[in-house]
Formats: structure tokens, C-alpha cells, sequence
């Protein structure tokens, strides 16, 4: 697959940065109308191999951009993304949109109106131009679905984009413009953000208002810069009286990125003793991480993983039986759309007791308590974000077994039960070019530290390979 040189990427429109398209829209160098075509000409190049998007409407987004450049040419754009090409995950309700989970169970009715994050993004001014694919109710990292086609990672299209926000990490990586958004539950944003070499941010639980809101569950940003990632935090961590969970109003400066690791207690986490081994190329890349920190003044320590057996396997209860609730209110027409993975693995939760359910439910609690405790005494954590270099497109998840599913999301699982912010930043390639994550995670509510502590490394990482082109016709 041929890769961009530097100047190459700098030329194209759809590669700049969303704080780049605002200056150049800002200097008259270029309009949201020229991006737009630009993005999707690109898409067109891509989509047939990715197969990342939903509900893709080009008609309606170029109504929009050109609405955007009108603004722009008056000097009045509406908002801090005016103009600004954006998608967002199938989850994410969007007005007349139906939200179909990637299941093809669902009934499929469109939206009444824009969710939370997606109100937001449009108040700014965004060009909203797809939808991004998921796997069936997002309880997969894969881009494995029974609704959408099989999303692919740009890559290597071989391999997985990972998920569940599998669309959404696959555009981001490919260029479809410069910002994605995403949801997370046990990794939705920050896996894939790994496994496509992307920036993405869990933020800590109830910044960014959702709905519907559940335990453990966020909103956030897959961008490949950080400086993207702080932009778009600032657009969608506004108050919706929807999210009784959200947090109160916060004027939080999410251009104040510059900090400093000197003197900084930073854990660096390795082996975990549960879930998957760690791959060598994934520790090389995490130790080096945690090297540029120290080199930069920091004191690295290693730390023990806080996720135990017995904590994971509560969790994989509770959301077995969670989602059981779900598929035992289908009709067995509805049922047998399901993927067989998912079913197989939900069809479980039916024989666990009561007793076992609240057990793993109690779990979110144990793992609250041990991340209280671990950052007692740091100030931030790094591992990786996950375990293996990559996995095969085709597979709902690494095992490949339901009754085993989450044996990869050991890394960052614990800090959604939690409520910790966490980000999945590239920090390195194995031998063939794959890119591989690192995971900085911060106290809850430090989500401006942790952008911080990112964009620090960033600057110790330095330039990464160029992105993945299209495959030639």
C-alpha cells in the first residue's frame, strides 16, 4: 500500500488538522465547500475498501458547506467548527437518522432529534456528513456487524479497525476529515483509536452529556492530532438537561494544553495478570513511552494492573445479563438477525441468578475503590491500550470466543467502571508498520491534564509515519 509522503499530506484537504481548516478558513485560503469535495473525493477512494460509514448523505452536507462558506465570507462563521467535517458513531442519534446499533434486530425509526454530543457538534457549525459503523448493540471490538458491511482497518485491510466504534476509527484514520466522535463503554473509543494510531479520548464519566446515559458509558473524541481532540472536547462538553449524570457546567480552557512532566509520579503498567499476554512489539512501545516521560523529568514507576480475575468476570456477568434483558424481548424472527457471537454470549446471562448479577454489578464498585487507591499515590497512569498488535478483520473479538470476550480490554475497561479520563495516543509501529497504542490515564475529572500530558507526548514522540493511502484501483 503506497503511504503519502510529508509534502503529499500537507497538500491535502482532507488531511489537515480541524485547527488548521479554521485558521485557513479564517485567512480565505480555502472554503468549507473546496474541504468538502476534497473529503469526499477521498471517501469515494476509500469506502469501497472500508466499508467505516452510515447514512453517508453527501447532498445534504454540501447544503451545509455551502451555508458555512457563505458565513465565512462574511466574516461571521457561527461557531468554533464552523465549517468542519465531522462524523458520528451510529449510536449517536442524529435528527431523521434511524439508529439501528449495527444489529439487524432493531426496528429501525428515525430519530426525533439530535442526541446530546450530536446537538453540539451541529450548534458549532459542523458539516455532519455520515454516520460511522459499529458492531451489533456496540458490544464487540470489531467492526464485525449484522446490519453494516465489515469495516476494515486502513492499515492493513486485513486486520480489524477494532470497535465498537469501528467506523468511526477507520474513517479517522483513512481521512475522512478530521473529526470523529465516539462512544466508550470498555474501550469503544480508545481501542480502535490504538489500532488505527488515532488520538482518543475517554473523558471522565458525565463530561460530555449522552442519551441515553448508562454506568460506565461516554461520549469522546477519535481525531489524530491532540490539538483536534481538545477542540472538539470544547464544542461537546457543554450541559444537556437530557444526561442526568452529566457533570455540572465546568469553564474548563481546553487550549491550555502546555504541561510540563518534570516532577510528575507517573505508574507505568504492564503485565496485568489477567486477560491477554502482553505482546512483546506492544511492551517495547510502552516502555519507550514511559521513557520519553522520565527523560522529560517525570518519575516512572511501575505499578501492578488493579483489574483482577474476579472483577472481570463480574463485569462480563452483569453485561451478559444486561444484554439478555435486551435479546429476550425479541421476537426469535429478531433473534436470529443477531450476530451469533453476540447471541450466544447475551443467551448466557439467562441462567445467571440474581445473586451473580449484583455480584458483578458490585464489581464496578471493587475496581472504583482500587483506582482510588493507585492514584493516591500517582498522578497519572501509562500502559498500553491494549494487549495484541492487531487482530483479523473477520473476527468478533481476539479469542474469538463468547465465552471469553473480553479478555483484551483488560487495559482499559477498568478506568470506564471508575470514571477516570484515559487516552489512547500512537506511540509507536511494530516491524510491518502497524500502529500500536499507549494509554495515559489521569485522576477523574483531570480530563485537561491528561490532553496535557498527551500533547507532552506528542512533542517526545515526534512525527509519525505518514497515513495510509488508498489501495490503487
Amino acid at each position: 500500500m503506497h503511504k503519502k509522503s510529508v509534502e503529499e499530506a500537507v497538500t491535502s484537504l482532507h488531511d489537515l488538522s480541524a485547527v488548521d481548516l479554521i485558521a485557513g478558513y479564517r485567512a480565505k485560503q480555502f472554503s468549507p465547500s473546496e474541504v468538502l469535495e476534497d473529503v469526499l473525493e477521498h471517501v469515494a477512494a476509500w469506502e469501497p475498501h472500508l466499508k467505516a460509514l452510515y447514512a453517508f448523505d453527501p447532498d445534504s452536507a454540501r447544503e451545509a458547506a455551502k451555508a458555512s462558506t457563505a458565513r465565512w465570507s462574511g466574516g461571521e462563521p457561527s461557531g468554533p467548527l464552523d465549517g468542519v467535517p465531522v462524523t458520528i458513531k451510529d449510536n449517536i442519534a442524529t435528527k431523521g437518522v434511524p439508529v439501528p446499533l449495527g444489529a439487524a434486530s432493531v426496528k429501525l425509526a428515525p430519530a426525533e432529534k439530535d442526541a446530546p454530543p450530536a446537538a453540539r457538534l451541529r450548534e458549532a457549525g459542523a458539516v455532519i456528513f455520515a454516520k460511522t459503523t459499529m458492531p451489533d448493540y456496540g458490544m464487540l471490538s470489531s467492526g464485525l456487524s449484522s446490519f453494516h458491511a465489515l469495516a476494515r482497518n486502513p492499515w492493513d485491510l486485513s486486520k480489524n479497525p477494532g470497535g465498537s466504534s469501528a467506523g468511526a476509527g477507520a474513517a479517522a484514520a483513512a481521512g475522512y476529515g478530521p473529526l470523529h466522535l465516539g462512544t466508550d463503554i470498555g474501550g469503544s473509543v480508545r481501542l480502535p483509536a490504538g489500532w488505527c494510531g488515532l488520538v482518543g479520548l475517554k473523558p471522565s464519566f458525565g463530561r460530555v452529556p449522552i442519551d441515553p446515559p448508562y454506568v460506565g458509558r461516554v461520549a469522546g473524541p477519535m481525531t489524530r492530532t491532540v490539538d483536534d481532540c481538545a477542540l472538539m472536547m470544547s464544542v461537546i462538553a457543554k450541559p444537556d438537561r437530557r444526561d442526568g449524570m452529566s457533570l455540572p457546567a465546568e469553564p474548563l480552557n481546553w487550549k491550555t494544553l502546555d504541561k510540563s512532566p518534570r516532577k510528575l509520579r507517573i505508574g507505568l503498567m504492564l503485565d496485568l495478570g489477567v486477560g491477554l499476554a502482553l505482546e512483546k512489539p506492544v511492551r517495547e512501545v510502552a516502555v519507550k513511552a514511559a521513557k520519553a516521560f522520565e527523560s522529560a523529568g517525570a518519575v516512572v514507576t511501575e505499578v501492578d494492573g488493579i483489574l483482577t480475575r474476579e472483577m472481570l468476570d463480574g463485569l462480563d456477568n452483569f453485561w451478559r445479563a444486561r444484554m439478555w434483558d435486551d435479546l429476550s424481548k425479541l421476537t426469535p424472527a429478531e433473534q436470529a438477525r443477531v450476530l451469533p457471537y453476540i447471541f450466544k454470549w447475551g443467551e448466557s446471562g439467562a441462567k445467571l441468578s440474581g445473586v451473580d448479577v449484583i455480584r458483578g454489578f458490585n464489581q464496578t464498585m471493587a475496581i472504583r475503590a482500587a483506582a482510588a487507591k493507585l492514584f493516591c499515590e500517582l498522578d497519572y497512569v501509562i500502559s498500553p491500550t491494549a494487549p495484541n498488535v492487531n487482530y483479523p478483520a473477520g473476527l468478533p473479538s481476539p479469542t474469538n470466543d463468547p465465552m471469553k470476550p473480553f479478555e483484551h480490554i483488560c487495559y482499559t475497561v477498568p478506568w470506564n467502571m471508575s470514571e477516570n479520563p484515559a487516552v489512547s495516543i500512537n506511540g509507536g509501529f511494530d516491524a510491518k508498520g502497524f500502529p500500536i497504542g499507549v494509554q495515559i490515564v489521569g485522576r477523574r475529572f483531570d480530563d485537561i491534564g491528561v490532553l496535557g500530558m498527551a500533547k507532552a507526548f506528542e512533542g517526545l514522540r515526534g512525527a509519525q509515519r505518514p497515513w495510509p493511502s488508498p489501495p490503487a484501483k
